[in-house]
């Protein structure tokens, strides 16, 4: 699995302060809203929307005066960026909030990064792609106002254009989706196993691990380069 280039990038918003919180998709439930976000908030309030799109060769934008205030490769001194990579899965969302209410703080930027395949970026996909990518960035903006969200789609080799994103925006935070281990592990490693490891030992920041235990133990399982499944309470 390669780590060449090659992506294109679908679209980035950016989620403002005055970001009204969009409906939840019915696939993500009322549970996320009462158990991650202690009941979220922002409802009601209505404010300006900024986009940026590019095209796979030059730098088209649009929207005027409603594009980004800055380079997406500058990050302020002394706020960090988190990013995450995100899918339709229950275990990415999990990986998502954990990574917005342990490591992200007030005034740090939460970059949800969103790889379809080559071939996949179009017509239904993505605009799937772009509905989850704004759904996810809502609930992060309501749960966590102060943090700056923004939510990319790109198109891509996943392992290449992770970390080829976590280099370009200068990520101080890598989060990923850790999934159950294969039964057969001790044969072979699953291809979601395998790019979880490739991005830990191959990323240019830390890169966390993460997964939710079971309601009846609680918790999360945490991997990193130094260690394997330590198990946080919180």
């Amino acid at each position: 699995m390669g780590s060449s280039g090659g992506s294109s990038e679908h679209f980035l918003r950016q989620f403002s302060a005055s970001d009204g919180a969009a409906p939840l998709p019915r696939e993500l439930g009322e549970e996320w809203a009462a158990a991650e976000c202690g009941g979220g908030g922002g409802g009601g309030r209505r404010g300006s929307r900024r986009w940026s799109r590019k095209k796979a060769r030059g730098h088209h934008r649009r929207g005027g005066g409603g594009g980004l205030c800055r380079s997406r490769e500058e990050t302020p001194a002394g706020r960090k960026r988190v990013m995450v990579v995100v899918d339709q899965s229950s275990g990415a969302k999990h990986a998502m909030m954990w990574a917005l209410t342990h490591v992200a703080s007030k005034g740090d930027f939460l970059t949800l990064l969103h790889v379809l395949p080559h071939g996949g970026g179009g017509g239904r996909a993505g605009d799937d792609a772009s509905a989850l990518a704004n759904s996810l960035g809502s609930l992060c903006k309501a749960c966590k106002p102060e943090v700056e969200v923004e939510a990319l789609v790109i198109q891509g080799p996943k392992l290449g254009t992770v970390l080829s994103q976590v280099k370009k925006l200068d990520a101080s935070v890598l989060v990923l989706s850790q999934c159950k281990p294969s039964p057969f592990c001790c044969f072979m490693r699953s291809s979601g196993e395998e790019f979880v490891e490739e991005c830990i030992n191959r990323a240019d920041c830390l890169t966390l691990a993460v997964r939710r235990q079971s309601k009846g133990v609680g918790g999360y399982l945490i991997s990193t380069r130094w260690q394997k499944n330590f198990w946080l309470l919180a």
